[in-house]
């Protein structure tokens, strides 16, 4: 039988074998230190992979369980939720992955995917998903905007009540609804966070506020149902600023700081690890899949073993 990826994981769940690199990500390694929070995992960069071979990747770095996403070009599209997310569900919990996180394009109950989108979702366990993200009409004003929108997720916050999940709104940098922080909080304010919360993303809203993040995160602290962490520097390239992502410690992100601050306003919830920078080089996509796996996840653990180092201080 030729060798390929899939021949090779169906082998090893057939024989026993310990998978590569098995003994560098023991389970016992990373139960060293005191869990304080679940370590989701955002799917995007592993969505043009095999199922089976993303939740052996991410089982092998050690994440809690999946961010995954439900959307359009997304590791399950929308139209055919009721066919693949109990499938992908299902091969996450082989590896002891929790899918309890998904990120959706969801803006309103409108949608005809956003009912089954929900549904399904909520009979499979899952309890929050990210929504999509808003835009401005400045001719009509930006109080008339938040006006507008607030009744869109006054709807939604209903429809997740009867399915018993969460929704959370990510504060985006690019201009977007919630670049700014402040009228995130203007938009959720007036709803149980059991239906409607924010996901509190550092990376953007210090991108957005060098030194004002941490108010929008003292602001919206009970309203918070997930944290979204990242990294970023800046790059000047002819006079334009332009922002260049990076692991988790090696950007202008004050992790020491917010981890302190999520301790003293006793901030916890689950948290989503997103790795916007390129988990492999141009020259590294070349590489058979064993070893570009074993690249991945080392940069992956490299990121988990940061936002655990600095939990435990």
């Amino acid at each position: 039988m030729p060798f390929s990826r899939r021949n090779f994981i169906k082998t090893t769940a057939l024989t026993g074998a310990i998978i590569p690199f098995a003994s560098a990500f023991s389970a016992e390694s990373l139960s060293e230190r005191p869990r304080r929070s679940k370590i989701y995992f955002f799917t995007k960069d592993l969505d043009n992979y095999e199922t089976e071979f993303m939740m052996e990747t991410l089982a092998m770095a050690g994440v809690d369980g999946l961010d995954l996403t439900v959307r359009k070009g997304g590791k399950v599209e929308p139209e055919r939720v009721t066919e693949d997310l109990p499938l992908v569900i299902g091969t996450g919990k082989k590896y002891n992955l929790t899918t309890d996180l998904l990120v959706t394009d969801i803006t309103g109950t409108e949608d005809r995917q956003t009912r089954e989108v929900l549904k399904t979702a909520s009979s499979l366990g899952v309890k929050h998903y990210r929504l999509g993200y808003y835009r401005y009409d400045l001719s009509m004003g930006i109080l008339k905007n938040i006006e507008i929108i607030k009744s869109r997720i006054k709807n939604l916050s209903e429809m997740n009540r009867h399915y018993g999940i969460q929704a959370g709104y990510q504060n985006h940098s690019g201009g977007v609804v919630g670049s700014p922080g402040w009228d995130v909080f203007e938009l959720i304010r007036d709803f149980p966070v059991e239906t409607i919360s924010s996901q509190y993303d550092v990376r953007h809203a210090t991108a957005e506020g060098y030194r004002s993040w941490i108010f929008i995160l003292h602001l919206l602290r009970r309203n918070i149902g997930s944290l979204a962490i990242k990294d970023f520097t800046w790059q000047i390239d002819k006079g334009r600023a332009r922002i260049i992502n990076v692991p988790l410690g090696e950007g202008l992100v004050d992790f020491d700081l917010y981890f302190k601050t999520l301790k003293e306003l006793n901030i916890q919830v689950p948290v989503t690890l997103h790795i916007e920078y390129h988990l492999l080089s141009r020259d590294e996509e070349s590489y058979s899949l064993i070893k570009k796996q074993k690249i991945m996840v080392d940069k992956i653990k490299k990121d988990i073993q940061f936002i655990r180092d600095h939990e435990n201080v």
